[in-house]
């Protein structure tokens, strides 16, 4: 990238932050005085930023953050019903069983956890909570990947360990299999020694996050069906808690 191209990045980045922290909606006038670029660049990198949904123009015309920001903050707000919801069921997984459970979603092809009950042994699993994580290399990625909340692409996969799945076609080979149990399963697939077990949540008839547990292999491996099925459970649980509340957007 030319220095050009590094400089119109950064005073973008300038108006949008200025935009964004702002108290009051600023004018134009008042975004150049304030910046000291020229009208006409500050003019080209507002219009992108408009274009791109980042910025927008009030009534008024004063400029203010766009569609982009609000997507994020009603996301944001989802997440966090979800995980409140969550609470009481991932406690009772916890007790159950002692080892990690997490609440995952999609970001983008990935998958992000957004909240975490540790496990009770010394011997569990690490904090995975914000971390986004190659979908296919995980059991809530799986679960996401079949139901279709992340798309399936083509090519070949990041290999994580020998046991990772290479191709989309073996992830693909696998998803009617997990629609058909109730549940995903890795095994020393994201990190050689852990396993993971993962079950659909949904709200409103679609999937909209998993539900999941992971701990060594050394006392999981052996028993993914049984485990599955009480993850299924627990899953089938928070789906009855989340369809008794609105639904986004009611009065």
């Amino acid at each position: 990238m030319t220095a050009h191209g590094t400089q119109s990045i950064d005073r973008a980045a300038d108006l949008l932050a200025r935009v964004v922290r702002a108290g009051t909606p600023p004018t134009f006038t008042e975004l150049c005085a304030e910046t000291g670029y020229a009208r006409s660049t500050t003019s080209r990198l507002l219009a992108a930023l408009e274009r791109n949904h980042l910025l927008r123009r009030d009534a008024d015309g004063a400029w203010e953050p766009g569609g982009l920001f609000e997507q994020y903050a009603a996301g944001a707000d989802t997440q966090a019903q979800l995980a409140r919801a969550a609470e009481p069921v991932m406690a009772q997984l916890g007790r159950l069983t002692g080892e990690t459970i997490n609440l995952g979603v999609a970001l983008g092809r990935a998958v992000v956890q957004i909240a975490q009950v540790d496990s009770a042994y010394f011997l569990g699993s690490r904090d995975w909570v914000g971390v986004d994580l190659p979908a296919h290399t995980s059991a809530l990625g799986k679960v996401l990947y079949a139901h279709a909340v992340i798309p399936l692409g083509d090519g070949p996969l990041e290999r994580r360990t020998p046991h990772t799945l290479p191709t989309v076609g073996r992830l693909r080979a696998q998803c009617s299999a997990i629609r058909a149990d109730g549940y995903a399963s890795t095994v020393d697939e994201l990190e050689v020694g852990l396993t993971g077990v993962a079950a659909p949540v949904l709200r409103h008839g679609s999937v909209v996050a998993a539900l999941g547990l992971s701990g060594p292999s050394t006392r999981l491996a052996d028993r993914v069906p049984e485990v599955g099925r009480l993850v299924a459970r627990q899953a089938a649980i928070l789906t009855s808690r989340l369809g008794r509340l609105p639904e986004e957007g009611a009065a």
